[in-house]
């Protein structure tokens, strides 16, 4: 988007700045451009063809600030993206570091178990899982066509 609407502004610019260093005046006018002649129109007609130039080239400024926009708010969702990656990546970091020292310091944990074994069902139904060790099943959702 912003390359097309950067590309039909110039060429625009360029169309209307050819048209006119190329005509001279009179009652009507014999447009060319680059050696060759087009049309002869009359100055109502000029006029109307620059008003559809001048919304042309407004499009392609649209089509620019759009583009612009666009890429701006992608560059921050990725700039936003990559810091919560970084932290998340610190906590994992830190969390695995911690429970390093843990099982490091004391392998039972304290209690005579050995720190991370599941010995008891309610702790594994209540980690996510069932009392069987299996993982819950989840519910299925309708998306968006109905699958």
């Amino acid at each position: 988007m912003l390359l097309l609407g950067f590309l039909l502004a110039a060429a625009v610019a360029a169309f209307t700045g050819l048209a006119i260093a190329d005509n001279t005046g009179g009652s009507t006018i014999g447009v060319s451009m680059v050696g060759n002649h087009l049309a002869n129109l009359t100055p109502l007609q000029i006029f109307l063809c620059g008003l559809a130039l001048a919304l042309i080239f407004c499009l392609g400024l649209a089509m620019l600030a759009s583009g612009l926009h666009a890429h701006r708010r992608r560059r921050l969702e990725l700039r936003s993206a990559r810091r919560e990656a970084k932290q998340a990546a610190r906590e994992r970091d830190a969390l695995a570091a911690r429970t390093a020292d843990d099982t490091t310091a004391a392998p039972g944990g304290g209690d005579g178990r050995y720190a991370g074994s599941r010995t008891d069902t309610a702790a594994g139904a209540s980690a996510g899982g069932t009392a069987m060790g299996r993982p819950a099943r989840r519910h299925r959702t309708h998306h968006l066509f109905g699958h």
